[in-house]
């Protein structure tokens, strides 16, 4: 039931011929967890055992599994599709039409040892810790959000929204070599993590004229705009100042449908894309920008806690009020 977190002694599962039993050893906990904790996500039924980014070891494997061995260290993509719909038969499979998630409609990976499809898990080159394993599932959701503009390289990129998906967004731009980013947020902590990561382009649209910030793309302006708070402000100023012909890619999810000017969209011949989850090739690409180097992930795992711990946790999440980015639970 919402509200609470149960613990239980279970048998230790056996991998299936397809499998892999991976020892999970981290899990990030995301802002859709504490919808679900809370029972304010829409799409959940309960019990159900959470977890979705997660980083962990190969325990043991079913006779078909190839290409894997005990003790892999690994990352998992936690959708389920049907494979059958016309998405799934187009290469779309991320937009199911019966699209689960592990973690929310079917049970995800809070658990010491988590059977799961070989298909759907990655290696984890040896450069990448465990901790930053972790969070290789949002950083894929950025990958992919850049995607549905294209290629951002020598790119004006504006991202509205400072959160852990708008860093991630940022950064995944910055090593995409576009050429100028300015990202923003109503939150002086998010914005100082956004320092702290390298985006020196940080603007509070609350204290500063945004319209005024933008003058920083020059006067062609942005090539993109990536709405990723969810917000009816954010939305409205990502319209407003769009550059005709240019696009907003909508990454935010919103608990209210917002008004958009479409009156604007039509007038500047505005691409208005959609961003939801990823695809492998998402995952893939985000593996090697993060083995590389090229994404600060220290300075936005804020907090770590024990498996055990998972109830103050999420307290911690639900006291700090926003002043907090990434949770990290450990199982060592």
């Amino acid at each position: 039931m919402p509200g609470a977190i149960e613990f239980r002694q279970v048998p230790k599962p056996v991998p299936g011929g397809d499998e892999l039993l991976v020892r999970v050893r981290r899990i990030g906990v995301c802002g859709s967890d504490i919808h679900v904790y809370h029972g304010t996500h829409p799409y959940t039924t309960y019990p159900v055992v959470q977890g979705h980014e997660v980083s962990g070891t190969v325990d043991s494997m079913g006779d078909g599994v190839r290409g894997f061995a005990a003790g892999d260290r690994v990352i998992i993509m936690p959708q389920v599709t049907c494979g059958a719909c016309y998405p799934c038969r187009h290469g779309m499979y991320h937009i199911c039409d019966h699209l689960r998630v592990m973690g929310f409609q079917t049970g995800g990976a809070a658990q010491e040892y988590f059977p799961v499809s070989a298909a759907m898990a990655l290696k984890i080159p040896e450069p990448l810790g465990l901790d930053p394993a972790a969070m290789i599932e949002p950083l894929a959701v950025a990958v992919h959000a850049l995607s549905r503009f294209g290629d951002v390289r020598g790119k004006s990129v504006a991202v509205l929204g400072a959160g852990t998906i708008g860093n991630m967004v940022a950064q995944a731009a910055r090593a995409s070599g576009a050429k100028c980013i300015l990202i923003t947020d109503v939150s002086a902590y998010r914005l100082e993590k956004a320092r702290r990561v390298g985006c020196s382009l940080v603007v509070d649209p609350r204290r500063q004229d945004l319209g005024e910030a933008w003058n920083a793309f020059g006067p062609d302006g942005a090539d993109v705009i990536l709405e990723c708070a969810g917000s009816q402000e954010a939305m409205a100023d990502a319209i407003r100042l769009a550059r005709r012909g240019s696009t907003v890619v909508v990454v935010g999810v919103f608990g209210t449908p917002p008004a958009v000017d479409l009156g604007l969209v039509q007038d500047r011949e505005l691409v208005l894309a959609g961003s939801l989850m990823y695809r492998k090739n998402d995952f893939e690409a985000a593996i090697a920008m993060a083995a590389s180097g090229a994404i600060d992930f220290d300075d936005l795992i804020t907090h770590r806690f024990a498996f055990e711990d998972y109830p103050a946790a999420y307290r911690t999440i639900d006291e700090a009020a926003g002043n907090i980015m990434k949770v990290i639970i450990a199982l060592d």
